[in-house]
């Protein structure tokens, strides 16, 4: 069957995205589009496609610190209230029209004032963008549900501030606050005012965590921050050895993360790019997968990565032979630890998510199936 999965098929699967950086997914077309606007003259080349391939040859070259420097592009052209629509309108239909059910797509504010918006106006327009993306894709026929999460940059000093932004934009579209950037010698500890003004706000939090950096800031975004879900949470691997006979042997942190069914945001292709695993089919994902740990598949970077929910999905598929029943836990795992409110979790699982795998499956079932 997993021979059967092509990426038409995973295409029209229902998928749940819980990590996906806003400006990591900006249309190439768009950016160039934007630059001229905006007078932004410091891209690589005005041409699309020569865009597109800069974007992931840079992304692709191993190092976290250079697959970050890409980001000075689309966060250059992301400084005003209507680019900032336009690229949040586009992320939603995108995803739409790759089969996603729901996303929490995340952004830093911070990061989009060097023109002058306010923290608040760059929320504004952000949300409004994707109110309008997904009411696009409903006529479309292609329902989507968007929320945001609110990102504070662990490098700089604003993370109470961003913090209660996000508490303020928690009825109109925001679920969740998290915090992102160089890991190393930046531990999400420095950030713990601003997680304890959100779980005092009973808010939810994400971390980056275990992705550049290992155990220990794993260990401080649960134990001393209170994180809901990891941000990647790749690193936990370090704490599983495996002897010679195929047992796994799962240390306390590892254990207490199972246990516990903290949600990871596990990104593969990013994780292949960035230099946390060789390949695909080095990835952890399948020994936590098979130890069933909450394990997400998620895109984070779509542009850079050059990829989609679908293309992860069918990565996967070929690495590890997955069928439609494995794709669909790794969705109702994600609509599971989603930051939407419990009614509309149960909703797109009862409603949408297993009865679109229950259809595929039985189609890939029938005699006649190609």
């Amino acid at each position: 069957m997993a021979d059967m999965l092509s990426e038409a098929i995973i295409r029209r699967a229902p998928k749940v995205l819980l990590h996906d950086h806003l400006d990591g997914g900006v249309r190439p077309q768009t950016i160039i589009e934007l630059a001229a606007e905006l007078g932004y003259d410091k891209l690589p080349t005005k041409d699309v496609a020569a865009l597109a391939a800069w974007f992931t040859e840079a992304a692709d070259s191993g190092s976290l610190e250079r697959y970050l420097e890409t980001f000075a592009h689309t966060v250059g052209v992301m400084q005003t209230e209507g680019s900032l629509h336009r690229v949040a309108r586009e992320a939603a239909l995108d995803l739409a029209h790759d089969g996603v059910v729901y996303a929490e797509i995340r952004f830093a504010p911070e990061l989009h004032q060097e023109l002058g918006l306010s923290l608040e106006a760059v929320v504004e327009a952000v949300l409004a963008g994707f109110n309008d993306g997904m009411e696009q894709a409903s006529a479309d026929g292609h329902p989507i549900v968007v929320r945001a999460l609110i990102t504070a940059m662990r490098t700089a000093a604003r993370s109470s501030e961003v913090a209660d932004l996000s508490i303020r934009f928690r009825d109109a579209g925001v679920v969740g606050f998290d915090i992102a950037g160089a890991e190393e010698g930046f531990p999400p500890s420095r950030h713990l005012s601003a997680f304890d003004h959100v779980h005092q706000a009973n808010f939810h939090t994400t971390i980056h965590a275990g992705e550049a950096f290992g155990l220990p800031s794993i260990w401080e975004a649960l134990q001393v921050c209170g994180a809901d879900r990891l941000g990647h949470g790749v690193r936990i691997i370090d704490d599983i050895e495996v002897d010679d006979a195929g047992v796994a042997h799962i240390g306390r942190l590892a254990n207490f993360v199972r246990d516990k069914r903290v949600p990871l945001e596990l990104c593969p292709s990013s994780n292949v790019q960035t230099g946390a695993v060789a390949t695909i089919a080095d990835h952890p994902i399948g020994l936590l997968t098979d130890l069933k740990f909450r394990v997400t598949v998620n895109t984070d970077n779509r542009l850079m990565s050059g990829t989609s929910m679908t293309r992860e999905m069918w990565l996967l598929s070929q690495a590890f032979g997955y069928t439609l029943k494995d794709l669909q836990w790794f969705t109702v795992n994600a609509m599971k630890s989603a930051f939407l409110p419990f009614d509309g979790r149960l909703e797109l699982i009862n409603n949408v998510i297993k009865p679109q795998y229950a259809a595929l499956i039985a189609e890939q079932a029938a005699p006649d199936a190609s």
